[in-house]
């Protein structure tokens, strides 16, 4: 028998919509609520299999329950704009895609499926209705199957009703159930029922009456005075309710069921109108739905020697390497070719070399980091002008979570789909991709920021990769075992406080430890039990050493698996960690590692700056130099809002924390204590992330109305620098965007949100992006120049950690890079405050800070 699937369009679209993060294009249109409506609906379809599929929406002109009734439905909320733009959208998606797609005027979507419905269940057919409103279940049968979409552990699942299953959970059958509603009411509906009566009384009259039309017959057999009354003076209210909650099964609507068979392809229109909306997510999931392969685009296969013939002043280049084989495709003005290497024949990878390394020839190739890495073992390089499309790619599109090549062809060119293996085309697409992104960068004023900074800089980075850092696994070891003895004693020590043994890192088990058999009061519960974050534990830790001495036994355990047991892991055969820079995933344009992640080695707790003492240089003849800037982002924000007293303080070299102190405080400086200047000093790099007052006074445990003073105080002693906040926000609000020093952009689509939350957010980025990224911007700049002064030089950069720089510096040459770092770094960018870095050395990383 076939199955045929109904959904009820805007029931799903609206949980889709609440239920997703938010989702935007690059030009800000929101598709959250689209993508979580396919991801729900292709769920249903890939488990279900449905041979025909029907969506019906409500319109927003009145319905025949509208005009019989003027308050139905009257107190409804207008829907969300965010989620209004998207449903044409979603329409024009569902119909270039061929899934069948019916609304009716003066009808609601409830009427047509269940007219639908019934018609199937005629002709033989077992129909499936998708939907969150649950006055469908009175279209429930022994063939018609009711889905209900919930969440569960963040997943949708669907709760399932035929017939059967709306008498084990109601007590009515589905045809009852109208009854019952009617009797009941329901409010979102603005439906009155009868007062008084709630779905358990409502159950127990139609249990015993089966519908309001008999229990008005019977209604002298109502013994309870005051509810008879009721109802007998509700009478038209019931039956009205009841009419209003009947699903209209016999709308007069023209179709086929061919016209409903489900028959997904993703034809070229379908993948162009989801690159047009950036639907990547979607695109993906078409992958596993019937669709014909994308055709191969058909290329020569030419000699390597054939390659001397080629125009290649410009060249966009896709390497596969395959066993002793490296198979190259290229594409010039006139065509696309491939031509196979051996990379056992010196002569080919010759050729190949100088192809590489020609720096007449303009490359144009998706991530060069990577394929530096490719061709570092074949000992070329790769040189000349190079146009990265993912570095590019970054620089217009700072948010996305990631950027894979067939989605940057899909959104960029519009291009059918292209078989991940289809290296020919994807070399065509690169070269076609090149101007248009080009251009893009030319007119948001990006190029300096690509050609001088960016571009370079992942050299830098591939470098640095390659260099890698030594490990000396003795200490190390020896590191860990001391840890462990550490986290053996804390755990007794839990244990003995909380007078038995447990699992401390089961949340479940401590939750119940903590709050029931302890007696420690909860702050926070969640759907499976007590929340035992660290956030709630660290409110807990001052009053119950018992907590302290978790939050410990958590800090060791992290240490333990992330930088011993995890060091050791990616340590290779010459005790080095070749971590990863990652230079297209912040949206500020910080840099990040993985494998292992550098970037987050603990410095507050004094165990955790211990790590960096198994950082050691390759040999003797070696020492560390590191280069730490001073404060600079309060020096960029100084800089860029041209406030004159904190200009004056850094020109000074007068502590800035200090100074803020006694403005804050109303005290000399040379009377400013510790305290005071602690709360400066959170003050100050608070004020840099548009940090509030209720986040200031958990920082620095004070009331709320103490901080709100303390920020208050602030922007009175420095007024240039709240005049400058509240610009950027206006100026993001006006562009969407926020931009650094070197014009690097940040869409910031939140600030147009209908939320509250999301919108104060989005004013946060808007006041950080900046400053952060201006910072970043700073520090890669200094990064180029600092490798450039280093050519020739035996020693090297090695690592970056946010505002510092780890250089593994020959012994002979300390002075000469010494001055090479304070001269690039403090001359980096010419501003009217002074950069001030500081220069350290040392036998290990530890020694250095």
């Amino acid at each position: 028998m076939d199955k045929i699937l109904l959904i009820d369009g805007l029931s799903i679209v609206n949980r889709a919509y609440y239920g997703m993060p938010k989702l935007t294009t690059k030009t800000g249109f929101n598709t959250g609520a689209i993508v979580g409506f396919f991801n729900i609906i292709f769920s249903i379809i890939n488990k279900d299999k449905p041979d025909l599929v029907c969506i019906a929406f409500d319109v927003s002109k009145p319905t025949f329950r509208h005009i019989h009734s003027e308050t139905y439905k009257a107190t409804r909320t207008g829907m969300q704009s965010e989620l209004k733009e998207q449903i044409p959208v979603l329409k024009q998606i569902l119909d270039t895609m061929g899934i069948f797609r019916i609304e009716k005027e003066g009808f609601e979507a409830d009427d047509l499926i269940g007219t639908i419905a019934k018609k199937a269940e005629a002709d033989g057919l077992s129909p499936i209705i998708l939907s969150g409103d649950r006055d469908l279940l009175q279209i429930a049968s022994k063939t018609t199957l009711i889905k209900v979409p919930t969440t569960k552990n963040r997943e949708t699942i669907t709760k399932e009703y035929f017939e059967a299953d709306v008498i084990e959970e109601y007590g009515v059958t589905p045809t009852e159930f109208i009854d019952v509603k009617g009797l009941m009411g329901d409010s979102s509906d603005n439906v009155k029922g009868v007062p008084s009566i709630g779905q358990k009384t409502a159950t127990k009259l139609i249990t015993e009456y089966h519908s309001i039309e008999n229990l008005y017959e019977n209604i002298d057999k109502i013994t309870a005075k005051k509810q008879r009354e009721t109802l007998i003076a509700h009478k038209d209210d019931a039956l009205e309710s009841k009419f209003l909650v009947t699903i209209k099964c016999d709308v007069d609507i023209k179709f086929d069921w061919e016209q409903l068979k489900y028959n997904l392809v993703a034809t070229d229109e379908v993948i162009e109108l989801l690159n047009k909306f950036e639907l990547s997510k979607i695109l993906a999931k078409l992958a596993v739905v019937d669709k014909p392969a994308p055709a191969q685009l058909e290329i020569d296969t030419i000699d390597i020697c054939a390659l001397t013939f080629m125009d290649k002043s410009e060249l966009s280049l896709v390497v596969d390497i395959q066993d002793i084989n490296l198979h190259l495709y290229l594409t010039n003005k006139q065509k696309t070719v491939k031509t196979i290497v051996n990379l056992h024949n010196t002569d080919e990878v010759k050729v190949l070399k100088k192809l590489f390394e020609d720096p007449n020839t303009k490359k144009y190739v998706y991530d060069n980091k990577t394929l530096r890495h490719m061709l570092y073992n074949l000992q070329i390089s790769l040189e000349g002008e190079v146009f990265d499309i993912i570095i590019a790619s970054y620089l217009l599109a700072p948010t996305e979570k990631d950027y894979d090549v067939k989605t940057l062809l899909g959104q960029f060119l519009n291009v059918p789909d292209i078989a991940e293996n289809d290296f020919g085309a994807i070399s065509k697409s690169i070269f076609e991709l090149v101007p248009k992104m080009h251009s893009e960068l030319e007119q948001q004023d990006m190029l300096d920021l690509y050609y001088n900074v960016e571009l370079p800089l992942s050299k830098v980075l591939f470098d640095m990769e390659i260099e890698g850092i030594t490990i000396n696994p003795d200490a190390l070891k020896q590191f860990g075992e001391k840890l462990q003895l550490l986290i053996a004693d804390i755990e007794t020590q839990v244990y003995e406080e909380a007078g038995e043994k447990f699992n401390i890192n089961s949340p479940k088990q401590l939750g119940v430890v903590l709050f029931e058999k302890m007696g420690i009061p909860p702050i926070k519960k969640t759907k499976t039990g007590y929340s035992t974050s660290a956030e709630v534990l660290e409110k807990l830790e001052s009053l119950y050493p018992v907590v302290s001495k978790i939050l410990e036994y958590r800090q060791y355990t992290k240490l333990h698996s992330t930088y011993v047991v995890g060091l050791l892991k990616e340590m290779s055969s010459d005790n080095k960690i070749h971590s990863t820079f990652k230079q297209t995933i912040t949206a500020t344009g910080r840099l990040s590692s993985t494998e292992p992640n550098l970037q987050n080695i603990p410095i507050r707790m004094e165990l955790g700056r211990e790590i960096r003492k198994v950082f050691i240089p390759k040999s003797e003849e070696y020492t560390f130099v590191d280069a730490d800037y001073s404060q600079i982002e309060l020096r960029v924000l100084a800089a860029m809002s041209g406030d004159e007293t904190m200009i004056n303080a850094f020109k000074n070299d007068i502590d800035i924390h200090s100074l803020t102190a006694s403005q804050v405080f109303g005290v000399p400086l040379d009377e400013v204590t510790s305290t005071m200047r602690y709360k400066a000093k959170a003050v100050n790099f608070g004020i840099v992330y548009g940090i509030g007052a209720f986040s200031l006074s958990d920082d620095i445990k004070v009331s709320q109305k103490e901080a709100a003073q303390y920020i208050e105080s602030y922007f009175e002693n420095y007024p240039a620098i709240k005049s400058f906040l509240d610009k950027l926000v206006l100026d993001a609000e006006q562009t969407g965007y926020a931009t650094t020093i070197l014009n690097r952009r940040r869409p910031i689509v939140e600030l147009s949100a209908s939320n509250y939350s999301i919108r104060e957010y989005g004013k946060r980025i808007a006041m950080n992006m900046p400053i952060q990224g201006s910072a970043a911007d700073i520090i890669k700049i200094a990064m180029v120049n600092v490798a450039n002064k280093l050519r020739g030089l035996k020693s090297n950069l090695i690592l970056t950690v946010h505002d510092e720089l780890l250089l593994e510096v020959h012994v002979s040459e300390q002075e000469i890079v010494t001055n090479i770092l304070k001269e690039e770094m403090e001359n980096a960018i010419n501003f009217s405050v002074p950069l001030l870095v500081e220069v350290k050395s040392g036998n290990n990383w530890f020694e250095t800070k």
